[in-house]
């Protein structure tokens, strides 16, 4: 089920920056929120209870890759936080997914990182010694977080279609690494447009600094969920 509202990355140090920039919007505007490491590190469990309190959907990003007992104790304690999503790190393995799902139980998503979109293809042969295309590694981590139960993955959207060719359409793509025309990529090395994502088919993508170090971060905002959802709004219109 795609998800209409892009996710915004709360890439921001502490409680503080993270109440100033949510004071820009709205109140009555439901967010879809990503907690990464540093925010969630530098506050603990206690921004996702403000998040969620306020009415916001929360994904919570930490990645978790450990034994599969560790996983799936981490994952009770993130199940009692009402998180609406989390993820692991495929690279974990079959056994250490279906830990993470028993742990988190079926009232969250819970999808697996493929290769992170900073990685480029010489980097994973080099430095992770996968001597294969990084499509492949990428459609072979999707098919074990499939086969494991997860919902999903986090992919680059140049990766979508073959995904869910390999898997099958309900399964998650979200995708980072996404910049609107003519925004700096960062350090991103697989980027897309939002509107190049929905084309593709991606069913969640995950936006950051466009938004959050744009000069007015709400209109950012706006800007990129109608680019997003532009063509979703003219196939409902169609529908009518």
């Amino acid at each position: 089920m795609r998800e209409h509202r892009p996710v915004i990355a709360l890439d921001f140090p502490s409680f503080e920056a993270v109440k100033e920039f949510l004071a820009l919007f709205p109140e009555e505007e439901n967010l879809y929120l990503k907690v990464g490491m540093e925010l969630y590190y530098a506050t603990g469990p206690e921004i996702v209870s403000y998040l969620k309190d306020l009415g916001h959907s929360v994904f919570l990003d930490l990645k978790l890759h450990d034994i599969p007992n560790t996983v799936k104790s981490a994952m009770k304690v993130l199940s009692r936080l009402g998180v609406d999503m989390t993820n692991v790190h495929a690279a974990g393995g079959v056994e250490m997914m279906k830990a993470a799902r028993e742990g988190l139980g079926s009232q969250a998503k819970l999808i697996a990182v493929t290769q992170l979109t900073s990685t480029s293809e010489a980097q994973m042969q080099d430095f992770q010694n996968i001597q294969t295309s990084l499509q492949e590694s990428v459609i072979h981590y999707a098919k074990k977080t499939d086969e494991a139960g997860l919902d999903g993955v986090v992919c680059s959207a140049q990766e979508v279609q073959v995904i869910k060719q390999a898997t099958n359409p309900d399964f998650i793509c979200l995708t980072p690494g996404i910049r609107p025309a003519g925004a700096a990529v960062g350090d991103q090395k697989r980027v897309m447009t939002p509107a190049d994502a929905y084309q593709i088919g991606s069913d969640y993508i995950v936006v950051g600094r466009p938004i959050t170090q744009a000069e007015d971060p709400v209109a950012a905002y706006h800007a990129i969920k109608d680019e997003w959802t532009q063509e979703w709004n003219k196939s409902t219109r169609l529908e009518k």
